[in-house]
C-alpha cells in the first residue's frame, strides 16, 4: 500500500519501527481510525508478545492519570516482559487549564534519558486532517502547532490525514487483487461513494464483497466484483448499518436496540478490530447528531454545510440522522452518550473476558433515560473521533 498518498505517513512509521530510525515517543496525530488502527496493530505485531500482553502493553487516558504516572511507568522496567508499549489517549488534557510547566518539564526530562525498552504513542484524535492539508480547520492547525513546538523535539510526528476517495478506491482494488479477486473499477467507484470514503466502513464491506462472491466450499469462486455485486451487497448494507441501531436507541426503544446489536456482532467476527469499528462508527454517528442539533439543521440540504467532506454520512442516512437528532433534549444528552462510548472504548482496548457484554453494557445504557448518576462516572473522559 505504499503508493497510496494517504497511508504514507503510516507506513513510514511501521517501517522505522525496531530500527535505528525508531524514536523513544510518537505523537498519532487525526481521527482517521482505519490509519490509526493499522499503527496500532504494526506496534503490537512488533512488540507484544501475546503470553505477555497484560505486563507489557498499557492504555491509559490523561483525564485520569497522570503525565507523571505516564512518564514513572515508561521509565520502570518490567520484570516481566522485555518491552513496554505505552498508549496514552486525551493528549488534549496536557493543553487545558494553565501553562503545564511541570509537565511538559517532566516529558523534556524524560526524553534527554528515554527507556530504551519502552515506547510512548501519544494520541491525539482530537485533531482533523483532513485530506487536503489547506482545508484544515483554524483550530485544529492551532492545536498542531502547539503539539509540534512542545513534543516535536522527543517524539515522531505521525500524521493520520482523511484517505482520498482515490486512495481509498485504489486501496478496494488492491484488497481484493491480494485475494486473487478483480474489484471492477466501477463497482470501486459506487462502493466508495456510498460509503463516503470512510474506511472503516469500507473494509467491512470489502470484507463482506469478497465472501460473497467466494465459492461456497471457500474457493475464489468467479474472481470478481462487478457494480451488480456492489449494489446488492450496499443495498443490502443500508438496512444493517449502525442507523438503525441509533434510531432504535434515539427511540429508547432497549429490546429493539439489543437485536439490532446482535444482528451487527454476528454479522462480524466480534474480535477486537470489530468491535473497536463497531464504536467507532457509533461515536461519529453521534458527533454527526451533535452538530446537527447543535446548528439546527432541519433538512437534508442543509446538512452539507454543517458536516465537512470525510465527516457526511451516506446520502440514504441524511433525513434519517437529522429525525434522530431532533429526539434529543439537549447537547448534554449526546455528549453523555459519547462519554459512555468513550468507557466502552477504554473497557475493549483492555482485553476484557467478553466484547460482546461490554458492547450490550453499552447499547443499554444509550437507549435508557439519562440520570445524573451515569455523568458522573465519566464526567472527565473525552472521546472525539
Amino acid at each position: 500500500m505504499s503508493a497510496l498518498k494517504s497511508f504514507a505517513a503510516a507506513e513510514r512509521f511501521l517501517a522505522d519501527l525496531n530500527t535505528d530510525a525508531m524514536r523513544p515517543g510518537y505523537v498519532l496525530l487525526g481521527d482517521e481510525m482505519f490509519l490509526y488502527e493499522r499503527c496500532r496493530q504494526g506496534v503490537l505485531e512488533q512488540y507484544v508478545d501475546p503470553s505477555t500482553r497484560d505486563f507489557c502493553l498499557h492504555d491509559l487516558d490523561l483525564g485520569d492519570t497522570s503525565i507523571f504516572e505516564v512518564l514513572d511507568m515508561a521509565q520502570t522496567p518490567s520484570l516481566m516482559a522485555p518491552f513496554q508499549v505505552i498508549f496514552v489517549r486525551n493528549l488534549k488534557n496536557l493543553y487545558t487549564r494553565g501553562a503545564k510547566k511541570e509537565e511538559f518539564a517532566a516529558i523534556e526530562a524524560y526524553f534527554k534519558s528515554p527507556n530504551p525498552q519502552a515506547l510512548i504513542l501519544f494520541v491525539a484524535d482530537h485533531i482533523r486532517i483532513p485530506t487536503d492539508l489547506r482545508k484544515m480547520d483554524m483550530q485544529d492547525k492551532d492545536r498542531y502547532e502547539r503539539i509540534r513546538e512542545t513534543l516535536g523535539d522527543h517524539c515522531g510526528m505521525v500524521e493520520l490525514a482523511r484517505v482520498s476517495e482515490a486512495d481509498a478506491m485504489k486501496w478496494a482494488m488492491e484488497t481484493a487483487a491480494a485475494q486473487e479477486t478483480k474489484l471492477e473499477p466501477d463497482a470501486a467507484r459506487e462502493l466508495v461513494d456510498a460509503l463516503g470514503a470512510e474506511m472503516m466502513m469500507l473494509r467491512s464491506e470489502m470484507e463482506k464483497l469478497l465472501l460473497y462472491v467466494s465459492g461456497n466450499d471457500g474457493s475464489p469462486g468467479k474472481g470478481r466484483i462487478t457494480l451488480g455485486d456492489v449494489e446488492t451487497m450496499v443495498l443490502a448494507a443500508k438496512q444493517r448499518t449502525l442507523y438503525e441501531l441509533t434510531d432504535a436507541i434515539s427511540q429508547r426503544d432497549r429490546a429493539r436496540s439489543l437485536a439490532l446489536l446482535d444482528g451487527l456482532l454476528n454479522a462480524s467476527d466480534g474480535g477486537e478490530d470489530a468491535a473497536i469499528g463497531h464504536l467507532y462508527m457509533l461515536a461519529r454517528t453521534f458527533r454527526q447528531m451533535l452538530i446537527i442539533l447543535e446548528k439546527n439543521v432541519r433538512d437534508s440540504r442543509a446538512i452539507w454545510g454543517v458536516l465537512w467532506q470525510g465527516f457526511r454520512m451516506p446520502p440514504f442516512a441524511a433525513e434519517d440522522l437529522i429525525k434522530q437528532a431532533r429526539r434529543y433534549k439537549s447537547r448534554r444528552d449526546l455528549t453523555r452518550a459519547l462519554r459512555l462510548i468513550a468507557g466502552a472504548d477504554v473497557q475493549i482496548r483492555s482485553n476484557p473476558p467478553d466484547k460482546r457484554l461490554v458492547l450490550e453494557r453499552l447499547v443499554l445504557d444509550l437507549a435508557s433515560e439519562p440520570k445524573a448518576t451515569v455523568l458522573d462516572g465519566w464526567n472527565q473522559m473525552s472521546f472525539v473521533l
